[in-house]
């Protein structure tokens, strides 16, 4: 019997089994695809990951970035400095997730990929995990399935909110200056943007929206016609679309020796759609709360949920009224915001975790707010 099954080899599946594993716990991760596998994904990640980790993610970066190129409805170009103390990484998933997973297995925990969970039950004092292969038994569980896992439900959460993204990987070649630029073009789709992320291999284009519309739109027609600014011809690119779990409110995270971590917790920026940065620091925490816990603490998993809470939903909180605003206005706060070096420079910040949006939230949204009112747009 293993102390700990981790449901998920992702970003926060991979810090879990790495923190538990180091503290000399047994840890199995589970994983329904095939090692090391792709991913959909814009792939951006903020440096301030590393702090968390005793190891250099270098090899598992493909490049970084310093500046950010903006675009209103694909015109009206702006480029700009993110002033920040370490450049945003750009990394493949396929790459990232498995350089994750392997500095997990070097501090004892096994992997099984190719393995899908077919079912949990609750056994007296372990549970029992049924996958397509064998039965197996743990103390603890840590779901980290994403957005589409059935953990959550198994383990009696109510349904998570969903808002459906897509993102496409697009593999051709780049030149020096796209290579320096992260790309956002707001405008061409509602109630969110597309991006471009440089990689060293290639694009990876995405378009996704954050809010929910009652207007039709044809994304895949959006990101064609995008991508042709590129040169890039998508009709012969196979396209993932994926939902994404953005943060809506406080919720439990935390059930009988079991916790929620990652995207399937329902922590991705409701502003941003960031979420390897948060997927990773519930990994953490959960590795922490689970061995609190084998270690006799009854508080530890409660506390897990306050802590997500504390460190990352209440945040969220002000990401969530900044995007509320944001979204519905969107040539307004793209004049008054977007174009503004300061405002570039404070958005880096929050990415790479210098600063927080509470820091910037009021100032932000008194002067995004003077465009819902006639006549001060």
């Amino acid at each position: 019997m293993y102390d700990c099954i981790v449901v998920g080899a992702g970003p926060a599946g991979g810090s879990a089994a790495y923190h538990l594993a180091k503290r000399g716990r047994s840890v199995l991760v589970l994983e329904r695809e095939s090692l090391p596998r792709y991913k959909p994904c814009g792939g951006g990640v903020s440096p301030m990951v590393q702090q968390w980790f005793d190891f250099d993610f270098a090899p598992a970066i493909s490049l970084t970035v310093k500046q950010i190129r903006y675009t209103w409805q694909m015109g009206d170009p702006q480029l700009a400095e993110l002033d920040t103390a370490a450049p945003v990484w750009m990394v493949r998933r396929d790459v990232f997730d498995h350089y994750l997973i392997q500095q997990a297995q070097k501090q004892g925990a096994e992997i099984r990929d190719s393995t899908v969970v077919t079912g949990i039950e609750w056994q007296s004092d372990r549970w029992q995990v049924k996958t397509d292969r064998e039965v197996l038994s743990a103390r603890y569980l840590i779901a980290a399935d994403g957005a589409k896992g059935s953990m959550a439900k198994w383990l009696g959460f109510k349904d998570r909110k969903r808002r459906m993204g897509a993102a496409l990987e697009v593999e051709a070649p780049v030149n020096d200056h796209d290579i320096q630029a992260a790309h956002f073009d707001f405008g061409s789709v509602v109630n969110g943007y597309i991006w471009n992320f440089p990689k060293a291999e290639g694009y990876s284009i995405g378009i996704g929206t954050f809010r929910g519309s009652d207007e039709k739109q044809n994304l895949k027609e959006i990101a064609a016609n995008y991508a042709n600014g590129f040169g890039i011809d998508l009709s012969s690119i196979k396209q993932y679309g994926h939902p994404l779990c953005l943060w809506d409110g406080h919720q439990n995270l935390h059930a009988q020796n079991a916790v929620l971590a990652g995207e399937c917790a329902c922590i991705v920026d409701p502003f941003t759609a960031e979420g390897i940065r948060p997927s990773m620091l519930t990994g953490v925490l959960a590795a922490e709360a689970v061995d609190e816990a084998i270690g006799g603490n009854a508080d530890a998993l409660p506390n897990y949920t306050l802590k997500v809470q504390e460190e990352w939903g209440e945040d969220m909180a002000w990401a969530q009224r900044i995007s509320g605003i944001f979204y519905r206005i969107p040539g307004f706060a793209y004049k008054i915001g977007v174009k503004r070096p300061s405002a570039t420079r404070r958005m880096g910040k929050i990415l790479c975790g210098e600063m927080r949006y509470r820091d910037v939230a009021g100032n932000a949204i008194a002067k995004l707010t003077k465009g819902l009112i006639p006549g001060m747009g």
